[in-house]
């Protein structure tokens, strides 16, 4: 376990948002998981600002950040993360994120192409429907019920999720630590407005079954920028396999598969996480948007045709010209 992170807060349209900054150098912008909050990238911002300016945000709803009744739509999300850094004066950064964030990411960068210059994601969400049945299951009614009476007894749940964490440390079972993982953030939802922050999140991308948001129809544009892409082999949450749907349609894009690791590799191997990103960092050049080559491939389909055919429209019973 790695001691809680000190926060900033700023207000923006009337909501705090609580974020982590440290270190100097190119913007590094860390966006968590559903349920998760920048406590999740306390075991690798020490390594990443030794090179980078890392901003790790409390997503609206999670953490520290405040937890209105409103928009929390990945669209939404990323509205937000482009507000955050104007108010830090942050113009372009590095957009790493981590299920949700990796969605989120993918969304940001979609949305302000002009303003990413690379794209990591990291267990993603938004790249197929398949997600694991826990997640699917707390979209049904009665959820926040279920939820509430857990919180009840957090106390000793957390106590078994943390021994269950241990276990799965000492073991290597790294499913078994991404249970614990999980199970530990539904705890930690210890309040209504939390329990429905989550509930809101999770039911915007998310039914019965599957994940109904994706980023496939528009992953094409992805080759516009450079893009990292890290999975484990092992992840119960989110298949490995959605890593080759984005081989299969951004053929730049760099796949890195850590074997044995789970839905959070970045706390299974640490290390290996920031040599690879940092490697990223290193040998790729920042996207330089270009609006006319934004055009250009919007009006291209995957395959790289034309989207639509120019009609001519004459009138009724006239010849076409010779």
């Amino acid at each position: 376990m790695y001691p809680p992170l000190v926060r900033e807060t700023r207000v923006v349209h009337g909501h705090r948002r609580a974020f982590v900054r440290a270190g100097s150098g190119p913007p590094l912008l860390l966006l968590h998981g559903i349920g998760n909050s920048a406590q999740t990238w306390a075991g690798v911002i020490e390594h990443l600002a030794t090179s980078y300016t890392v901003l790790a945000p409390d997503l609206l709803g999670h953490g520290d950040s405040d937890k209105p009744r409103g928009d929390y739509s990945v669209a939404g999300y990323a509205n937000g993360m482009r507000d955050l850094m104007s108010v830090l004066d942050i113009e372009r950064a590095t957009v790493v994120g981590h299920s949700l964030g990796g969605g989120i990411a993918l969304q940001f960068a979609y949305q302000f192409p002009e303003r990413c210059e690379r794209l990591a994601v990291v267990g993603s969400g938004g790249l197929g429907p398949e997600l694991s049945a826990g997640l699917r299951l707390a979209t049904l009614p009665g959820t926040e019920l279920v939820l509430t009476a857990l919180t009840g007894i957090s106390g000793p749940l957390r106590a078994g999720m943390r021994m269950l964490d241990l276990a799965g440390h000492l073991l290597g079972a790294h499913q078994v630590r991404d249970l614990a993982e999980a199970g530990d953030a539904l705890l930690a939802l210890k309040d209504v407005q939390a329990r429905r922050a989550f509930l809101r999140t999770l039911r915007g991308v998310v039914d019965a079954r599957g994940q109904s948001v994706t980023a496939i129809d528009r992953l094409y544009l992805a080759n516009a920028i450079p893009m990292l892409v890290i999975w484990g082999s092992r992840d119960p949450i989110v298949p490995v396999r959605h890593a080759e749907i984005v081989r299969s349609l951004v053929p730049t894009a760099r796949i890195e598969v850590f074997p044995g690791a789970g839905h959070w590799p970045h706390l299974d191997e640490p290390d290996r996480f920031c040599q690879v990103l940092m490697d990223f960092m290193a040998t790729t050049e920042p996207a330089a948007h270009d609006r006319a080559s934004w055009r250009a491939l919007l009006a291209q389909d995957q395959a790289g045709e034309p989207a639509a055919e120019t009609v001519e429209l004459r009138p009724v019973g006239t010849a076409p010209p010779a």
